[in-house]
């Protein structure tokens, strides 16, 4: 009996991990926990409800991610982000979502497909909405990017992305004002939907890669006007 009762206990403890991790994310995308502000457990714990045990295991899934950095005799804090790592960020998600591309011109069901197209069709109607001047709040299923990387059925690839990368990218595009105009960001999403469309792995992963080079560019550009001024 007191075996089951440490089962039960370790499962709603992961439980609410998950969920304070879940929390945690949010805060952090957002802004609300700013880049480089402290973890503070006490008050995190106030904050979400919930025990110290779940807390620390939902900060140490955050270290596990990159967004959480611990530092001796200074403890844990929110990641903060220079443009150097992002562009190796960015250098590391360009080649590994052109393969993600690439299997999902393989692997992804005519009915995801149609599930994409849609999507696109929602980003559409949003940018043509807003005049152009945003491109849909994107994350997990209303993500282009997090559709075409689950449809690579590469449980390896979508580790990678989606458990490290993914969360660093999107903690950037909320935090950044600098975003790629809606209009040829969507035009590239589209070039690419037909490429997975008509099944041409090669072309969109070149497509795909292309794409996401354009936003290192920038980042790029930027670190070198900031070395000039």
């Amino acid at each position: 009996m007191a075996e089951t009762n440490t089962t039960n206990d370790a499962v709603r403890v992961g439980t609410q991990a998950q969920e304070v991790a879940g929390l945690l994310i949010g805060d952090i995308i957002s802004g609300r926990l700013s880049q480089g502000s402290r973890i503070s457990e006490p008050e995190l714990s106030r904050k979400y409800g919930v025990g110290r045990g779940p807390l620390r295991e939902a900060i140490l899934r955050l270290e596990g991610a990159g967004l959480v950095v611990r530092a001796p005799h200074v403890g844990a804090r929110v990641v903060t982000l220079n443009q150097a790592e992002l562009s190796e960020i960015f250098a590391v998600r360009e080649a590994l979502e052109g393969m993600a591309a690439r299997l999902a011109a393989i692997h992804m069901s005519d009915q995801q497909l149609l599930d994409l197209e849609s999507l696109l069709k929602t980003h559409a109607s949003h940018i043509h909405e807003h005049s152009g001047q945003s491109y849909i709040d994107q994350e997990g299923d209303l993500d282009f990017h997090y559709r075409v990387i689950n449809g690579s059925c590469n449980q390896r690839l979508i580790r990678s992305l989606c458990d490290e990368l993914y969360h660093l990218i999107h903690m950037y595009r909320k935090t950044s004002g600098r975003r790629a105009r809606p209009e040829e960001a969507l035009i590239e999403h589209q070039m690419i939907f037909k490429a997975l469309k008509d099944r041409d792995g090669e072309l969109a992963e070149m497509l795909m890669r292309r794409h996401i080079a354009r936003a290192r560019r920038e980042i790029e550009q930027f670190i070198d006007s900031d070395k000039q001024s």
